[in-house]
């Protein structure tokens, strides 16, 4: 899981009730790891921009309500992602449907989005940070001190976690 920190939990508040799909800058590897943890058992689909196929896996994801995390996010957004990051979601019936590239999608309403950055002080234009929800998950030293002193908690004393 997260440090228990603040602002680790503050951020965790953030990307579970969040309005918006959290883009987390994430040099450490910390909201990766929490978020593959915390979403393998939802089926989980981990995909980079730079994948082949990561427009079909995002499309199959969003039909069957899967959570995907796009890793290794620039400082620009591929535009093909602006209607899931818009949720623009219309009714046709009693479908729910988003437009992605040149299909309408069904959207299943379990389908999570999460971006993660690894540079640590990246720019982003306004018009990225209006879509989503920009949260700094760089380690504080508060939170190294709790990660810390949990790993040996765990390993010295583990009737006390």
């Amino acid at each position: 899981g997260l440090p228990s920190d603040d602002v680790s939990v503050d951020n965790g508040i953030l990307v579970t009730r969040g309005k918006r799909w959290p883009l987390m800058i994430d040099p450490q590897a910390q909201a990766n790891k929490w978020i593959k943890a915390m979403e393998a058992k939802n089926g989980l689909r981990v995909i980079k921009l730079t994948d082949s196929t990561y427009l079909r896996t995002l499309e199959n994801s969003v039909r069957i309500g899967c959570p995907v995390l796009i890793e290794d996010v620039g400082e620009t957004l591929d535009p093909a992602l602006e209607p899931i990051l818009q949720k623009n979601v219309f009714k046709q019936g009693n479908r729910s449907l988003i437009r992605i590239g040149d299909s309408d999608v069904d959207y299943d309403p379990n389908f999570k989005l999460y971006l993660t950055s690894k540079l640590s002080n990246p720019s982003y234009l306004p018009e990225v940070c209006i879509k989503i929800t920009l949260i700094n998950f760089f380690v504080t030293e508060r939170g190294l001190e709790d990660q810390l002193l949990g790993d040996v908690v765990r390993k010295e004393r583990p009737d006390l976690e």
